[in-house]
């Protein structure tokens, strides 16, 4: 067993571990990250399937996320624009394919003029809301003990209009039922990005991708912090603390340390023993916020067909099986790449299907917006991030009713040494790479003040 003693154990090799890691070498910490994959990224994941490069996690940079272009630009990364000349496509609830420009799907006069002042409103409700407190909202409990499909029914009669509306949120954002959490954490979600309307604006939530990956992100801060402070296939079993510090391990590896950063999602905090135990409500807060579900489907094929038919590859239907998809083709590749998106109980449906039947559906649902030439790919792939051991869920925590406002400012809390943060506690980025990115500088800053305080009133004390 291999004893060390450092400064601060960070506990979790994505976005927030190491931009942790790093900010607190900068400040002269002696760190150790310990993860459990054998890789570096967590949530963020490139890979070549069937000789195809696919961003089979986060990919999208837009152009709000400041704390992410500012990293991409300290590790000399290169963006790209997401391809987006031509029309998109909307599918009816009885089928039919409408062609449109815009943000507001071309659902006729009447749903479309619900649409935008759905939009409206919600964009005022969220200009009220601080992301970074959203539990201090004047109305937060009656906000929070709503579902966010019960307000909007309660908002309209248009059910067309809901069922689009849900779908920024729940389809695309949380990727859980609109009745499975509240109208508060739907305004959480768009007042991280700013607005509603910037997630109704598809050529602004997803206008970039980084060359090469979106995981060259971790990659390369895990480079510049090196093998022996990175260390992989080291899953964490305890974590033993008190007022004054902690001592972690590993099945291989014991380090006693000042601080400890928990930087993996929620969910995963019960897989490491704590002693002693985290404080009751701690405890509870985790067994009320759950991540969400959705397959992300990667098709490849020889060229990208749709551009010939004056489409973008941008398509959204609430009532397709694949409720969103957009061309995902790679930087200076002659090939043709679609992603889809299949969430909540849409997935549910398909994954207890076999493999080969799923697949089938999942192409019928392209070629709805695409045509039949969507049905024969060259490389096909899934992205099942709640099969990943290390996940377990897609894409970032989220509370059931009531649980923002009865646990949400608990999770910004440490307890004794410990802190925790990923993209699922961030204000502006929530679930994005730039909120993770976000939380990592604030707590590196927060461990920096308190052990420069604690020096500072030492040397007083001497």
């Amino acid at each position: 067993m291999e004893q060390l003693h450092r400064d601060v154990v960070v506990i979790g090799a994505g976005a927030t571990g190491l931009t942790a890691a790093t900010e607190l070498r900068r400040r002269g910490h002696d760190v150790i990250v310990l993860e459990a994959r054998d890789r570096v990224g967590g949530r963020l994941w490139t890979d070549t399937i069937d000789g195809q490069l696919l961003e089979i996690g986060g990919q999208w940079v837009s152009p709000d996320q400041d704390a992410l272009l500012e990293t991409l630009a300290e590790l000399g990364l290169e963006t790209y624009s997401r391809y987006r000349d031509g029309e998109s496509v909307y599918v009816t609830k009885d089928g039919e394919v409408r062609r449109f420009s815009g943000d507001i799907f071309p659902a006729g006069p009447e749903t479309e003029a619900e649409l935008t002042r759905l939009i409206a409103l919600l964009d005022g409700l969220v200009a009220e809301v601080d992301p970074a407190a959203p539990w201090a909202h004047p109305r937060a409990r009656e906000f929070d003990h709503v579902s966010f499909r019960t307000w909007l029914e309660q908002q309209s009669d248009d059910e067309e209009a809901r069922d689009n509306i849900a779908l920024f949120i729940a389809d695309a954002m949380l990727t859980k039922p609109a009745h499975a959490f509240s109208l508060l954490q739907a305004l959480l979600m768009a007042a991280s990005a700013g607005s509603f309307s910037n997630l109704v604006d598809a050529d602004f939530i997803l206008d970039k991708r980084v060359v090469g990956g979106l995981q060259q992100v971790p990659l390369r801060l895990a480079e510049a912090l090196g093998p022996d402070v990175v260390r992989l296939g080291k899953r964490v079993e305890t974590v033993e603390w008190t007022a004054a510090g902690a001592t972690v391990t590993t099945p291989d590896v014991t380090v006693a340390a000042r601080h400890v950063v928990v930087a993996v999602p929620p969910n995963l905090y019960s897989r490491i023993d704590f002693f002693p135990a985290l404080p009751r409500l701690r405890q509870q807060a985790q067994q009320h916020q759950s991540l969400g579900l959705v397959i992300k489907v990667h098709a490849t094929y020889e060229r990208p067909f749709w551009r010939e038919a004056g489409l973008s590859g941008t398509a959204f239907s609430p009532y397709q099986l694949v409720h969103e998809a957009y061309d995902n083709t790679n930087f200076g590749d002659e090939r043709g790449t679609l992603v889809g998106f299949v969430s909540d109980e849409k997935a549910d449906g398909v994954f207890a299907l076999p493999a080969e039947e799923r697949r089938a559906r999942i192409l019928q649902s392209l070629a709805a917006y695409y045509g039949p030439d969507a049905l024969t790919p060259v490389v096909y792939y899934e992205s099942d991030w709640a099969a990943e051991e290390w996940t377990q869920g897609a894409y970032a925590a989220s509370f059931d009713l009531g649980g923002l406002t009865r646990y949400g400012a608990l999770a910004l809390e440490p307890v004794g040494p410990i802190r925790f943060g990923s993209s699922d506690l961030a204000a502006h980025g929530y679930q994005h790479v730039d909120g993770a990115i976000r939380v990592g500088r604030r707590i590196a800053a927060e461990i920096a003040d308190a052990d420069a305080a604690a020096e500072q009133t030492g040397s007083r004390a001497a």
